[in-house]
């Protein structure tokens, strides 16, 4: 789940029902009130069927990738901004999907696609379409067919076309969710999200409810319908589109639920179905970002006691205890001097909360952390900030993507001081990134849309063999929820490695790579219990690195795009 990486109004006319995962429409809203749930179940089919007479697509060469428009009109046309152009034979395409699934005839917005086409014949051994999911929510996935395509083996790659999609809302599919101007509300040094006083708090709380109120003044006929299940459905509106009976699912973090929420919409239309570093079902969505808290405060302790045994090279402390006093009185004094003038204790927290996610950047941290705690020197912190930290429009579509999921998903306290409490009893606890995490979903509190019923994920006889990968350290999305999610998918078998990347395929494990070379190929699942040994620890560094990023690291600013 996306939090920190790459760094995770008046509606209630339009706040309608989302058709339930189960088949069945969930219970009606004023505005379908007298629709009863038989009626809506025999609609479905000839939805489907309407659907599937509507879908065309069309692939052409990728002009360039493009971000939507802030304003808020229907197709978020106005005011594209052409960025980098995609890589040699990658093919873009968009699909036409309903906005609201209960009228499939009604508006539609346009979800944007790439592919990279298989170069085996359809009649010698290709194994169809390889859907690829980055997470998020908010994530775009048109970068990670890219990633997937070329870090597949070359002949098992040969045998896919690799789609990859931006979800609705999400960067070049239109209209591109966008509620402020990022250079504003990003604008460094932030306050600090960790609140002193009762003035503190109600700082960010205004920040919190503005950046609501503001999402639900320009996307008021959009939000209702930003759900999980809606980009389960329009994920079988590009299978319809791309004339497949099946499909082939790869999906990281967030992705591994909307994996989830596919199969159990769909499981007989699923291929091969993976799912890296599974979301806990039983935790959506307020208690899994606590759960997350959790993690990440083993995680950073995880990267402290690096820290102090590779104490010769950055001198921060001989152990994780006096590693963890340094990295707070850093903290504090930032508050005061932001380094560069840019780096506050926010901005910090940004930086680091990276490494919960891959260790490899943890010599890169250390090594600037040493420079300003041991020399004073802020250019490795501010390049750093610059690198891992720093938000753009692209961050900020993605944020708001993700809170228009996040809030709209599932019911959220309303009640500031359910959150005052809770953050306040685990900040003890886990001090690392309990409040500001809970900053980063506090918009839910002013949601202007309700949040709803969770679909109730299950897996089915249908389905074919599920490949779980799993570290048992990740601290996005932690061990227990993958195995709460594996009981609900008889059919899966869970690979794990005991170390605590997020994100384990296509990231220079070889072990976990063959694992899921032979899967693709065919549907070989490993044995129950099945581990591999994780990537070795990463080795110090004396100096800021400089270079491309590379493995694991790679993978991680992928799946944050």
């Amino acid at each position: 789940m996306k939090r920190v990486v790459g760094i995770v109004a008046g509606l209630a006319v339009l706040a309608m029902g989302a058709v339930g995962i189960e088949g069945a429409v969930a219970a009606p809203s004023a505005a379908s009130s007298g629709a009863s749930s038989g009626r809506a179940e025999v609609g479905l089919e000839k939805r489907a069927e309407a659907l599937e007479r509507r879908a065309d697509i069309v692939w052409e060469k990728c002009a360039g990738k493009k971000q939507g428009s802030v304003t808020g009109d229907v197709l978020g046309a106005a005011g594209l901004a052409e960025e980098e152009p995609a890589g040699p034979g990658v093919e873009c395409a968009t699909v036409r999907v309903p906005l609201d699934y209960r009228e499939p005839m009604g508006q539609t917005i346009k979800v944007a696609l790439n592919r990279v086409k298989g170069s085996v014949s359809r009649d010698h051994h290709h194994l169809g379409t390889l859907l690829v999911n980055p997470g998020g929510p908010g994530a775009s996935g048109r970068d990670l067919a890219e990633y997937v395509a070329a870090a597949l083996p070359p002949k098992l790659a040969a045998r896919f076309d690799v789609i990859g999609f931006d979800p609705r809302g999400v960067g070049a599919s239109e209209p591109a969710l966008r509620c402020v101007d990022p250079a504003k509300y990003y604008a460094p040094p932030r306050p600090d999200a960790v609140p002193r006083t009762q003035r503190d708090q109600n700082v960010l709380l205004a920040r919190a409810r503005d950046y609501a109120d503001r999402c639900g003044n320009l996307w008021a006929w959009m939000l209702p319908h930003m759900t999980t299940e809606n980009v389960a459905r329009d994920i079988d509106t590009i299978r319809a589109a791309l004339d497949e009976q099946e499909i082939s699912y790869l999906g990281y973090s967030y992705g591994t639920y909307l994996g989830a929420a596919y199969a159990t919409l769909y499981p007989e239309r699923i291929k091969r179905l993976v799912l890296d570093s599974s979301v806990d079902p039983d935790g959506v969505w307020y208690k899994a970002n606590l759960a997350q808290d959790r993690g990440f405060e083993r995680r950073h302790r995880d990267f402290l006691a690096w820290t102090a045994k590779n104490n010769k090279v950055y001198k921060l402390g001989r152990t994780a205890k006096q590693a963890g006093f340094a990295w707070y009185q850093m903290r504090s004094r930032l508050r005061d001097r932001p380094a560069g003038g840019v780096v506050g204790p926010s901005e910090l927290d940004d930086i680091f909360t990276v490494g919960g996610y891959t260790d490899t950047i943890w010599p890169s941290l250390a090594q600037a952390w040493a420079a300003y705690v041991r020399k004073g020197e802020t250019k490795d912190l501010v390049a750093a900030f610059r690198r891992h930290g720093e938000k753009d429009a692209e961050d900020e579509n993605g944020y708001a993507v993700y809170l228009g999921v996040q809030c709209r998903d599932a019911a959220w306290p309303r009640d500031w001081k359910v959150w005052q409490s809770d953050m306040s009893q685990l900040h003890r606890r886990a001090p690392f990134l309990t409040w500001p995490n809970a900053w980063y979903n506090a918009p839910c509190v002013f949601w202007p849309v309700p949040g709803g019923k969770p679909p109730r994920i299950q897996g089915s006889k249908e389905l074919p063999p599920v490949l779980m990968l799993q570290s048992k350290g990740d601290a996005a999305t932690p061990y227990v929820g993958a195995l709460n999610m594996r009981k609900l998918f008889p059919t899966a078998r869970m690979l794990t490695e005991p170390g605590g990347n997020h994100g384990i395929s296509l990231a220079g494990n070889r072990c976990i790579d063959r694992a899921l070379a032979a899967y693709l190929t065919d549907a070989t699942v490993p044995k129950f219990g099945a581990t591999c040994p994780s990537l070795p620890a990463p080795r110090p560094a004396a100096r800021m690195s400089s270079g491309l990023p590379q493995g694991h690291e790679r993978l991680t600013e992928v799946l944050a795009r």
